[in-house]
């Protein structure tokens, strides 16, 4: 019987993929990957040697019928992405519904994803939190923070790290210089750190230097009155 599994990969140690996810991989006849390059690296590591086939934000729409017609006839097909559990803020969401309407089983593994890990060490309140992922680029985004100012709830971010400056100065315009604020960089890698304070601390952190790796923004929520 068909069936699409949705396979997390680490966000950068490679010690962090699960056994199951490998299992998973093994036995697909297919794997759907969001760059073939990045993941052959993961998958030649694992011992992982079967049919693999592009899949990202610019052929998905293009491909789910093709797609959805390979599941149909028995193939079973496991997608990743470059890192984390895919559908998050990566490829996956048009594939699953495109599922679900033709009635065709999906699994979805747990396993890695960045934000769970920056929202534990920043020390914010976890009992209620939004994930926003990445802001609207240019258009929508000033809408979006404005939309956000009253928010209560612990907010979390990703970002590369040519906008973190940028973007930590458009949360201080809307939310206050003085709320709390937390960064994480290169989670589970070699260099990874957490750097926390108000947003003006780390707006002065940032300015000082290079910023490298996958940055994960999570800022404190407004304060009840």
């Amino acid at each position: 019987m068909s069936k699409l599994f949705l396979v997390p990969t680490p966000i950068g140690n490679l010690a962090d993929m699960t056994f199951r996810a490998v299992d998973v991989l093994k036995s697909a006849d297919l794997i759907l990957a969001e760059d073939t390059r990045k993941s052959a690296v993961l998958l030649k590591h694992y011992g992982i040697f079967k049919p693999i086939q592009s899949h990202h934000k610019f052929n998905e729409h293009h491909s789910l019928q093709h797609l959805v017609r390979k599941l149909l006839s028995g193939t079973t097909i496991a997608l990743i992405s470059d890192a984390g559990t895919p559908g998050v803020s990566d490829p996956g969401f048009l594939l699953v519904r495109e599922c679900i309407n033709h009635q065709i089983e999906i699994e979805t593994l747990p396993g890695a994803t960045a934000f769970i890990p920056a929202l534990v060490n920043s020390g914010l309140p976890m009992d209620r939190f939004i994930f926003e992922g990445f802001l609207p680029q240019k258009k929508g985004r000033q809408k979006r923070l404005k939309e956000l100012e009253n928010e209560t709830r612990t907010m979390i971010f990703y970002e590369s790290p040519y906008r973190l400056l940028k973007t930590l100065e458009q949360i201080g315009d809307h939310f206050s210089l003085e709320r709390p604020v937390s960064v994480s960089r290169e989670l589970s890698k070699i260099h990874e750190e957490t750097i926390r304070g108000t947003l003006k601390e780390l707006i002065g952190h940032f300015s000082a230097g290079t910023i490298k790796g996958e940055i994960v923004i999570v800022v404190g929520g407004k304060e009840r009155a």
